[in-house]
């Protein structure tokens, strides 16, 4: 049920309440007239006895005695009357007291359901969003690795160049004019071996050469000056 459903039933129920409870205390208020109006005729019928029950015959002492114990009982009656309606007031009134009570309580309980509900959904939406940063991440690292295994054949040869020539300059000359040439390893100088040691650049732009060893062309320390 919707939350303003439950004011509007509500208002709906007690509409009618004020003019039923008008209607009581005005009949509460003419049994309290007539109540004392009884009363009063008591006050006087018991005087009146008083003063001349000496010279009054026992028919008539009983006649009076009568009229004063009918008073009494119809004032009695009022009284009931107006007890049975002061019940009836206070049932009207607590019916409506229990029902709201009992809206209140629906009202509370479709509250916290609700709340609870977007609990679980703003959970789940963040539990969403992480799982798909990981997949991203995953899909970022899977690409890059892929990227990193696909790398042109140019870029693997330069790749592996780089790593034997470092393993080659720790190692002595004569150990590797020893070894085979690897078909992927670009070769230099007049000996047509892979880089290794010290190697001088030729700048002449006719020379087919272009790296020479430093053993290959009798160097053993760097030339002096800019080259």
């Amino acid at each position: 049920m919707a939350n303003g459903m439950y004011l509007e039933h509500y208002l709906d129920s007690i509409e009618g309440l004020p003019c039923e409870l008008q209607r009581n205390f005005s009949l509460m208020e003419d049994l309290d007239n007539r109540t004392e109006e009884k009363k009063a005729e008591i006050s006087e019928l018991a005087s009146e006895y008083i003063a001349k029950v000496r010279n009054l015959a026992s028919e008539e002492r009983v006649q009076h005695l009568k009229k004063i114990e009918n008073a009494y009982n119809k004032c009695k009656e009022y009284s009931d009357d107006k007890v049975q309606l002061a019940m009836q007031i206070y049932e009207m009134v607590d019916k409506h007291i229990r029902r709201l009570d009992a809206d209140l309580a629906r009202f509370e309980n479709d509250l916290q359901e609700k709340l609870d509900s977007a609990s679980l959904e703003s959970s789940d939406e963040k539990q969403s969003r992480k799982d798909k940063n990981i997949k991203e991440k995953r899909a970022s690292h899977g690409s890059d690795k892929k990227g990193s295994d696909q790398d042109s054949p140019k870029q693997k040869k330069m790749k592996n160049g780089a790593n034997v020539s470092e393993s080659l300059l720790a190692m002595h000359p004569s150990d590797v004019l020893d070894m085979p040439v690897d078909p992927n390893e670009p070769t230099y100088c007049l000996c047509s071996q892979v880089s290794y040691g010290e190697m001088i650049g030729c700048d002449n732009s006719d020379c087919p050469i272009e790296w020479f060893h430093f053993a290959c062309v009798g160097l053993t320390t760097k030339p002096k000056g800019k080259w």
